[in-house]
Formats: C-alpha cells, sequence, structure tokens
C-alpha cells in the first residue's frame, strides 16, 4: 500500500486529507510541522508527500529541496499563497504540483493518484497491481475510479467512468444506450434517451476541457463507440 506523508499544520486539513486519502486506498502519515515532517523523511519510505508552506519549525520552501535530496518521491504543495511566483517557484524548485486552498478534496485525491501512477510508471512499476484501460492519451484507473487525460486529472461520476470503462472495453464495439444503460446503472432500462446522451455530453464536455481530441463517436441510429484514429 502506498503510503503518503502530510505536512500541514492546520489539525482540520490535515485530518481531512488523510480521511480522504485512506478512503481511497493509502496509507497516511501526518506531520504537523516542518521539522516533525523532515524527522519522517529522514526514518521512513513513502510514496509522496502533501506540503505545506507556512508551516512552524522549517517552513515549505527550506523543506521542499531536502524532501527531494533525501527520497526520490512526488511532492503536492497545498498552499493559500496564490501568486503567479510562488506557484512558479516552487514548481521550478522540484514540487511535482500545486494546489491553492481552498480546494476540491476530489480534485486532491485525483492529482495524488496521477503523480503516483507517474513516478510507479518511471520505474516499471503498476501500483498495487490496479487495472488500467487505456485509449491513445485517455487512461481509466479501474480500483481508485479516476481517470486521467495527456496526463491529467479528470473528475468524473461513476456512471461516467462505467461509460468510459465499457468502451474502453470493447474498443472496435458499437453500444447502443441499453447496452450502456445496463453497464452503467443497476436499473432497468425503460427507453429514456435522455439520460445516455446528457452523460455522454457530459463526459465530451470534461475531455474536451483537458484536450481538443475526440473520443467518443456517434454512430447514428445504433449508438456509441470510441472515435477511431484517422
Amino acid at each position: 500500500m502506498n503510503r503518503i506523508l502530510i505536512i500541514e499544520d492546520d489539525t482540520d486539513i490535515n485530518n481531512m486529507m488523510a480521511e480522504a486519502l485512506q478512503k481511497a486506498g493509502y496509507a497516511c502519515t501526518q506531520a504537523f510541522s516542518g521539522t516533525e515532517g523532515l524527522l519522517h523523511i529522514e526514518r521512513g519510505a513513502f510514496a509522496l508527500a502533501v506540503l505545506d508552506l507556512m508551516l512552524p519549525g522549517m517552513n515549505g520552501e527550506t523543506l521542499l529541496p531536502q524532501i527531494k535530496e533525501k527520497q526520490d518521491i512526488p511532492v503536492i504543495v497545498v498552499s493559500a499563497k496564490d501568486g503567479i511566483d510562488s506557484k512558479v517557484g516552487l514548481l521550478t524548485a522540484g514540487a511535482e504540483d500545486y494546489l491553492t486552498k481552498p480546494f476540491d478534496i476530489q480534485e486532491f485525491i485525483a492529482r495524488v493518484g496521477v503523480q503516483i501512477r507517474r513516478f510507479s510508471g518511471r520505474n516499471g512499476e503498476n501500483p498495487a497491481g490496479e487495472e488500467v484501460l487505456a485509449y491513445r492519451d485517455l487512461k481509466l484507473y479501474t480500483d481508485s475510479y479516476t481517470a486521467e487525460v495527456v496526463g491529467k486529472p479528470v473528475e468524473l461520476t461513476r456512471q461516467e467512468f462505467k461509460i468510459l470503462e465499457l468502451l474502453l472495453k470493447y474498443p472496435n464495439k458499437v453500444f447502443s444506450k441499453q447496452d450502456i444503460y445496463d453497464y452503467a446503472w443497476d436499473d432497468i432500462y425503460i427507453g429514456e434517451d435522455k439520460t445516455i446522451n446528457v452523460h455522454i455530453s457530459n463526459i465530451r464536455k470534461k475531455l474536451k476541457s483537458v484536450t481538443d481530441e475526440e473520443y467518443i463517436e456517434t454512430v447514428w441510429g445504433i449508438g456509441f463507440r470510441l472515435k477511431k484514429q484517422l
């Protein structure tokens, strides 16, 4: 199990991140000061560190290079500082990602997953044996219900994820609306076209916000399939 080090002096935020990460299947070690965070880095192995900047004992800017020196792991900075100079400076100094407070906890979990997979993939590993469905630059991680396009996280509802999962499992097959409904919903299909159309439209919009590539093709009179590359 991947272990995450959370270095955040705000108890409520620290506990919120730890609880969400544990629900997503990660183990967590919590530190509430820069010096405590450094102590954990020196004594234990981690898959990723979450780093606040305004820390007692040692601030995040000072701690970041020490983390990178002692362990080859991704670091996500989480801070109330939203100035572009601060973000660029931290990314230049070695941070892999930067989230500005307040943030959406689901986006946070998705970004953690992306960075862990990137580092694991760099070393030829697949974390926890998780099944990955891939088509072009789109990837679905079936255990954690997370998705990414060109390496960027895309937040999907359960039904949206299941629709893409079905299409990626059978990339050459055209699925009717009933096929899709039967797979993505635990319910009986009653011929309601609007439900499937709305979910397909939402998926397209979410993917389009990240890339100009089209991934879902409408086959008129039949249903939907993955759009083939020209």
